[in-house]
């Protein structure tokens, strides 16, 4: 054996018996050298081999770190919803889930909010205090119908990294991304149309078509690849559909990202029959390695993309700081932003345009970043351990969400029943779908500190899922008897 063998040996074995855990960073090259008295170049060699075997991972400027046992084998099923379009349910599931937001009795597991107590944060608490201080009442005063300008060119700035280079007037502010993706959807459609949505969907936007009398046409989606191009082309040709709306990059809740070339197909299978698409890239920018991926509309060259996004889930969802690149759709959109809630709140805006002015932003997205992506390698170890077996996990490579699939048996919204009298609650799947699929499934949210007590949780979800597998075999057992 050599030396270098013998040196990833001894981190093997502290890895395998609990020394360095999930999620754990490994000591530096220096460290190792001096502990093991060993070269520069053999611990290299030494990591190496435990990356070749996906022990661990190494992360630019960051150091290596221990990686689950495995990259999930199972993945969640290629989505398969209704071949016709559909009105929307699931209303009150929805406003349960939105009831809980602020409940300090139960943990949520489920709900999809960033980690708001890093400290990369204050300097933005800093700002609003200062913009508070300035005794300067334009802070109190209507800003213009498409917001702050000083918002509108650090927002171009940024759109750069996902490809798109946009003029601060190409970009209007909303009151968070949700308004971005509702004034998009009518400025497209009238009730009774149909949309095209991958499944599952975002229960957010599903229902603003509801609340609009629009129909959504589920198309099936992969947990790697996103939504298909293939489904979605059939579509087109049988459907009178007046938009595509997708979430293509870092995806919720089924966490795929879409490659370029698939982005770029449809983009052009949209431009093949003349419809628009609308792009939600909310979590675009919670990449856990850079560049990040580009947007469908950085290949728009005819403004048939809608962009929508925001800083809900990069800084703070309580800002409700959102944005819309309308396209060639920029005059009608205006209309809907002026009828729906006109001008948005002035001192969020210009409090978040310094913080992205000064650096702030994207020093706390590389920090919130690098937290996420361990952290949802020790969530994914977590269901690997405690669920039931062949449960399929997705593998997101940003933001800070986790689809689960648990086996046939189990009923998540029944599941949620038997939580809430142990104080816990999840997001069951059927809030994803228009007809309530997937109620074998549900999210969860690593983007908190992954706490003892947020473990005991999630074992506690896994044995009241194994709960109902076992109980739905029980009548088979008794049959075969």
């Amino acid at each position: 054996m050599t030396r270098y063998e013998e040196v990833a040996g001894i981190l093997r074995e502290r890895i395998e018996h609990g020394i360095y855990r999930v999620g754990d960073r490994l000591p530096s090259i220096r460290a190792v050298c001096q502990e093991l008295d060993v070269s520069i170049s053999t611990a290299q060699e030494a990591y190496r081999q435990l990356m070749d075997v996906a022990m661990i991972e190494s992360r630019p400027k960051s150091g290596y770190f221990v990686l689950p046992s495995r990259v999930p084998s199972v993945l969640p099923s290629v989505s398969r919803p209704a071949q016709c379009p559909l009105d929307v349910s699931q209303w009150e599931q929805v406003l349960e889930l939105v009831a809980t937001q602020r409940d300090d009795s139960r943990l949520l597991l489920g709900r999809g909010v960033p980690n708001l107590a890093y400290e990369t944060l204050k300097p933005l608490s800093k700002i609003l205090a200062g913009l508070h201080r300035k005794n300067d009442l334009n802070g109190f005063n209507y800003d213009k119908l498409g917001g702050s300008s000083e918002l509108r060119q650090q927002v171009a700035r940024l759109a750069i990294a996902s490809g798109c280079l946009l003029h601060p007037d190409d970009i209007m502010i909303t009151t968070g991304c949700q308004e971005a993706l509702s004034i998009a959807l009518r400025t497209l459609t009238q009730p009774g149309d149909v949309v095209a949505v991958d499944s599952p969907s975002f229960y957010g936007t599903m229902q603003i078509l509801k609340a609009n009398g629009l129909k959504a046409l589920e198309i099936p989606t992969d947990p790697q690849t996103g939504i298909s191009l293939e489904a979605l082309e059939m579509a087109l040709e049988q459907w009178p559909i007046r938009a595509i709306q997708v979430t293509p990059t870092y995806n919720n809740p089924l966490g795929y990202t879409m490659s370029e070339a698939r982005k770029q197909a449809l983009f052009q299978l949209a431009q093949r029959f003349d419809v628009a698409i609308i792009e939600d890239d909310i979590y675009g920018d919670l990449a856990y390695t850079q560049p990040r991926p580009r947007t469908v509309k950085s290949f728009d060259d005819d403004g048939r993309v809608l962009l929508c996004s925001g800083f809900s889930k990069t800084v703070g969802p309580g800002l409700r700081v959102g944005w819309l690149a309308p396209g060639c759709y920029r005059d009608k959109a205006l209309h809907m932003k002026y009828v729906s809630t006109g001008a948005s709140a002035t001192l969020p805006q210009l409090a978040v345009a310094e913080f992205v002015a000064k650096g702030h932003y994207e020093r706390h997205l590389r920090y919130a970043t690098r937290q996420y992506q361990c952290q949802r390698d020790i969530m994914i170890s977590w269901v690997q351990r405690y669920f039931p077996k062949g449960s399929g996990i997705s593998y997101p490579q940003g933001s800070f969400l986790l689809w689960v699939e648990l086996p046939a048996a189990v009923d998540c919204v029944c599941l949620n029943e038997r939580l809430a009298q142990r104080a816990i609650h999840v997001a069951p799947g059927s809030l994803f779908s228009a007809s309530g699929k997937f109620r074998q499934c549900l999210r969860l949210n690593y983007a908190f500190t992954l706490t003892p007590a947020i473990e005991d949780a999630v074992r506690t979800v896994g044995e009241l899922a194994a709960e109902m597998v076992e109980e739905a075999q029980k009548p088979d057992e008794v049959a075969l008897k």
